[in-house]
């Protein structure tokens, strides 16, 4: 998996500011937490996390002094029951941390922490990052108007998230296409709608390796889900195809497979099915998503050259003047929600 291109693009980190940190306080997002980032980066070594293949993963496994790593890892335990059973400590006794690595490629240069209960050697992950404004809103946005639960918190300068399972895009692409038990409409049709959720809400980056593919077997045949996993380019970008997974090199087998088997009547309908399920989730929580599109709206996640670009873009595809108008890209966000989503009531506030 190469990730020399996406090494050279890395984002601004952008710290937490006040009315982001008062509505994670509101939702519950935001809770005392027993280790930190800065924490973890206190280790005396570290050695490549190699593949079944002996291949460098680019990640590191970190190594601690033998005192020091027991409070971590006690620490990353009770961390793991929060976000798994809202702090049950009953089973903790149960768990062990197997490893702690960290990622040299990442925005947020993230740890992943990998658990393990005693009693079945049944193994899961959760990772700790960077608190990113950016990444926040994408995540929040992730929850509230797409079909997935995402579990997370916020401590200072500190983010935990929950594994996302699946199989990555790019070994999807690899060993999964060709099967014979491939269902190759229905992951046609959920790449098209996939791709719609993305751009509706403007999440960036939906490379191969930033999403994972959930396939769950059916009475007859697999059904699939594509989910995003990195939320970090939640719109940053200034260009308008940034935002589209199909423009991207690396899901040129995906794309050219829907291509071949989904006509433009039916991929259109797709994609209306798809924003009609978003508009049905934006009208269960109105007040939460408000709330939230207040902060993003006041908040500073992009450079003005992208955020130039973006409105420019998105205002000669939607032939809407507003675009130009927007002031920050919280406001290029919930104009594009509002849009796509025929919620003209809901454009961004104080548009001039």
């Amino acid at each position: 998996m190469n990730k020399d291109n996406f090494k050279q693009q890395k984002k601004s980190i952008f710290s937490v500011g006040g009315a982001l940190r008062e509505y994670l306080s509101h939702y519950k997002r935001e809770l005392a937490l027993p280790v930190g980032y800065e924490n973890l980066l206190q280790n005396v070594d570290a050695f490549p996390l190699m593949n079944d293949k002996n291949e460098d993963t680019l990640w590191q496994t970190m190594v601690y002094d033998q005192h020091y790593g027991r409070e971590i890892f006690e620490g990353l335990k009770q961390i793991y029951v929060l976000l798994r059973s809202g702090g049950d400590k009953q089973i903790l006794p149960n768990l062990y941390v197997d490893r702690v690595d960290y990622c040299t490629f990442g925005n947020t240069k993230p740890f992943r922490i990998r658990i393990v209960n005693q009693y079945n050697d049944n193994h899961d992950y959760f990772y700790v990052k960077k608190a990113d404004t950016s990444r926040i809103y994408g995540l929040e946005l992730e929850q509230l108007l797409s079909p997935n639960e995402i579990n997370f918190h916020v401590d200072r300068e500190t983010l935990v998230e929950e594994h996302i399972i699946g199989v990555p895009g790019d070994d999807f692409i690899d060993n999964f296409l060709e099967r014979e038990d491939l269902n190759e409409v229905r992951l046609a049709k959920e790449f098209i709608k996939f791709n719609e959720r993305c751009f509706v809400r403007l999440l960036g980056d939906m490379r191969a390796y930033n999403y994972v593919v959930e396939m769950t077997p059916d009475f007859e045949q697999n059904q699939y889900r594509v989910r995003a996993i990195d939320f970090d380019q939640q719109c940053y970008e200034g260009r308008r195809s940034f935002y589209l997974p199909q423009f991207f090199k690396n899901n040129l087998p995906v794309v050219t497979l829907c291509s071949r088997l989904i006509n433009l009547e039916t991929s259109h309908q797709y994609q209306r099915e798809e924003r009609t399920l978003i508009k049905r989730r934006f009208n269960v929580s109105p007040t939460r998503i408000n709330s939230l599109r207040e902060c993003m709206c006041e908040d500073v996640i992009s450079s003005d050259e992208k955020l130039d670009q973006l409105r420019s873009e998105l205002s000669r595809m939607h032939k809407d003047p507003r675009f130009e108008t927007c002031r920050n890209m919280g406001e290029v966000t919930f104009l594009n929600i509002a849009v796509t989503l025929d919620l003209e009531e809901q454009g961004p506030p104080r548009m001039q």
